[in-house]
């Protein structure tokens, strides 16, 4: 096996895939509850920017992230077609908890086995390493598989804790 996979135990297995200024990440379709057209959020004061506000998703209160500003990329503004991916996030103590982020459009599922997953290169992502699993060669694209656990950090994020 060459030095550039890392093909982790745990790391196969089915990816829901979404664009983000233009480029294609994927989600592991397992952690997925629930895909949602964009639609008015309560804001909160005193949050960071990428915090766009909560809606509630049948009694459970889900806070909404922006990852277009999450990882560093242009503000855009939302639309009809903006879509929120309602995901489920291991918290450090274990518990489970649903976050929403939003994103320019969801394409479809993907199969991924483990050993198809390469390292990220050092340079030309828009996204910390850590917050990636690796990356996938699809149909002359490059899709990069995230860490829904490490983007959504309840200690990087704050909020998160305070709406448990």
């Amino acid at each position: 096996m060459s030095d550039t996979s890392i093909a982790t135990e745990g790391n196969g297995g089915q990816y829901l895939s979404f664009s983000l200024g233009g480029e294609d990440y994927g989600v592991d379709i397992l952690r997925v509850q629930e895909i949602r057209g964009w639609e008015e959020l309560r804001l909160l004061p005193d949050t960071p920017d990428y915090v766009k506000g909560v809606l509630d998703l049948r009694g459970t209160i889900v806070p909404i992230i922006d990852l277009r500003i999450r990882m560093n990329m242009s503000k855009v503004e939302y639309h009809p077609t903006t879509v929120i991916i309602v995901l489920s996030v291991s918290r450090e103590n274990g518990e489970k908890q649903f976050v929403g982020a939003v994103v320019d459009a969801v394409s479809d599922v993907l199969d991924v086995s483990e050993k198809e997953i390469r390292k990220a290169p050092e340079i030309g992502t828009k996204i910390n390493d850590r917050y990636m699993r690796g990356m996938v060669s699809r149909d002359e694209r490059m899709v990069v598989l995230l860490d829904v656990d490490q983007l959504f950090k309840a200690n990087e994020l704050g909020l998160l804790d305070n709406l448990s």
